[in-house]
């Protein structure tokens, strides 16, 4: 059985081919047979976990497992009081009403590598960083929560699935750990 963590950086697909050419998982994971536990978008940063175990995979992926993924991720803005207790009461959005959620401010994650290309910078509104920790993984789900109460997401990196969590990996790294 292999289980491999990887820092997935911005602009990668999440899947091992691409027939426009941009770029995939396999730029950055020369082995075989593995696939994705769960997936993030091309503009999500972070840990994304590749296993050859279908069982390991629904495991780490699937929401009835409850496996907590936790993301960082900087916003537009301060998020008030108000906003924070929407997010961790769960948020109605088209699709429907999401889970609580573990939310918290946190300070810029020390040691966190740039953004290429960076996100877009205007002098007139500050921005902040919360630690947003879900059991559910809709499509692009921390970004619709944030904008729904106010503050658009404008870089998310995911630092945590269950008990793995991304460590010192730089974008585009990977190792192999004991599932």
């Amino acid at each position: 059985m292999t289980l491999i963590l990887l820092n997935k950086p911005f602009g990668v697909l999440c899947q091992f081919t691409d027939r426009a050419g941009r770029p995939t998982l396999a730029d950055h994971v020369p082995v075989p047979g593995v696939y994705p536990a769960g997936r993030l978008d091309h503009d999500s940063e972070g840990l994304v976990l590749l296993t050859d175990d279908g069982a390991l995979q629904s495991r780490l992926a699937e929401p009835r497992h409850g496996a907590e993924k936790v993301y960082w991720a900087q916003v537009e803005g301060t998020p008030d009081p108000e906003a924070l207790e929407r997010l961790r009461r769960g948020i109605l959005l088209k699709d429907a009403r999401t889970r609580p959620a573990r939310v918290t401010r946190i300070a810029e994650p020390p040691g966190l590598w740039p953004r290429e290309p960076p996100i877009r910078y205007r002098a007139a509104i500050p921005t902040s960083w919360i630690e947003i920790g879900l059991r559910e993984g809709r499509n692009r789900q921390v970004r619709r929560m944030t904008a729904a109460v106010g503050y658009p997401t404008l870089r998310l990196i995911r630092v945590a699935v269950g008990p793995y969590s991304l460590g010192d990996l730089r974008p585009g790294q990977w190792r192999e750990v004991a599932p």
